[in-house]
């Protein structure tokens, strides 16, 4: 057995025992994991900080993803906390039934089992990762990027040394810390032992995962992200939005990436939004129409129509009606998050009803697709498929289904 294979058999034998677990009991765990987290803030910013010594060649963008100081530690044990305020989800009620031969079946939810996720440099999903499969009853295998490794063992120490402190089985949460290639290709065939896999990352990183998995995959995260500015939008508002969504975190996957106008306004609208775009300092770049309109915008590559930037880069792309901007949208798309800025309730409802994202916004900006602001606490990731789970994934979509028949001796005829 390898490292990798022997983990994944332990978290098997640790889900029993977080399954069983009345939700007080984990919530009292959660609670626990806040406090030890901010008591453990000196070591844990200090691997932080060996981390960004060592992260050569990221963007700005990406080093502040990276980056845990004192305030983003308390965001993320003020995260972990409100978990434990949440409902349970396993509590039910159950749906329950008689069959025609007399015993009973009750449609239980249940949790998923072992949880494997691999993601990035984001340290903050180790925590939310591990209090979210807590929270459902279920333990988590953490395959971190190496940007962050040692962030995230500094991270995965405090937690479960709170697991062994409760006289529970610290393989309820395991970090695998060999950051090699092999080790992702490993937790991919993992099928005896994890019961899904969710990679977050890249286009490029959860391509590679969903392609050569054989472990159950929910596929999340990519974000070529599309703004539609039809002729109704109201301009000041439809410029506060695309800033705000391209420019608030430029590095994460509900940023906007690509811009699209209708040619009725592009003349009036795009000099005005170019302006307060570069002010921010982003790099545009256009189809042949926009740098006509705008010589401030460089010339996009047919590659950039499909690229998911992660930084402060924007493609902008006129085009002649709302029709032709679903039809673009669906053709470039990651199913994540799309907008459209107008006041036309007919082009809102034929945008709403056929562009396929797993969340459409009318005049709001797409950096609300999170599962803390839709009301779910910390997020496990955003899905971008349409089994099992879709969009902002909170805590029913780490749970599935379970039948339990009572009976007193009944045979099928």
């Amino acid at each position: 057995m390898t490292v990798v294979e022997q983990m994944g058999a332990l978290a098997k034998v640790a889900s029993q025992q977080i399954a069983s677990l009345s939700d007080n009991r984990r919530n009292d765990v959660l609670k626990a994991m806040a406090t030890a987290l901010t008591e453990n803030e000196e070591a844990i910013i200090e691997a932080n900080q060996a981390d960004l010594a060592h992260a050569e060649g990221l963007s700005a963008p990406m080093r502040n993803r990276l980056t845990v100081d004192s305030a983003v530690l308390q965001g993320i044990a003020t995260s972990l906390s409100a978990v434990a305020t949440l409902p349970d989800p396993l509590a039910g009620p159950y749906e329950k039934w008689q069959h025609q031969s007399g015993f009973d079946i009750v449609k239980k939810t249940v949790p998923l089992g072992v949880v494997a996720m691999v993601y990035e440099a984001r340290p903050n999903v180790t925590v939310d990762a591990a209090a979210l499969s807590i929270k459902s009853g279920n333990a988590v295998i953490l395959r971190g990027g190496k940007e962050a490794i040692r962030t995230n063992v500094a991270l995965a120490k405090v937690l479960r040394t709170v697991l062994e402190e409760k006289g529970l089985n610290p393989n309820i949460v395991q970090l695998i810390e060999d950051t090699s290639h092999e080790s992702v290709n490993e937790l991919l065939g993992m099928r005896k032992y994890v019961d899904v896999l969710i990679p977050r990352g890249s286009r490029s990183f959860i391509d590679f995962v969903v392609k050569n998995a054989t472990v159950p995959v929910i596929e999340t995260g990519a974000g070529n992200t599309h703004i539609f500015v039809d002729d109704s939008a109201k301009f000041d508002e439809a410029i506060q939005v695309i800033v705000n969504a391209k420019t608030s975190k430029p590095a994460v996957c509900n940023s906007a990436e690509k811009l699209l106008i209708h040619e009725a306004i592009a003349a009036d609208f795009l000099p005005a939004v170019a302006s307060a775009l570069i002010e921010k300092g982003v790099e545009l770049r256009g189809d042949d129409i926009s740098q006509s309109i705008d010589s401030r915008i460089n010339k996009a590559s047919d590659e950039d129509w499909d690229m998911e930037y992660n930084d402060l880069i924007m493609a902008i792309k006129i085009v002649r009606n709302v029709d032709q901007a679903i039809d673009w949208i669906n053709e470039h798309t990651t199913h994540h998050s799309e907008t459209i800025l107008s006041e036309n309730k007919e082009h809102v409802a034929n945008f709403m009803n056929q562009v396929d994202a797993a969340v459409v916004y009318q005049n709001v900006s797409s950096r609300f697709t999170d599962g803390f602001e839709f009301g779910f606490g910390a997020e496990i990731g955003i899905s971008t498929q349409k089994l099992h789970a879709r969009g902002p994934m909170g805590l029913p979509a780490l749970t599935t289904i379970k039948y339990e028949v009572f009976g007193d001796g009944q045979v099928r005829n």
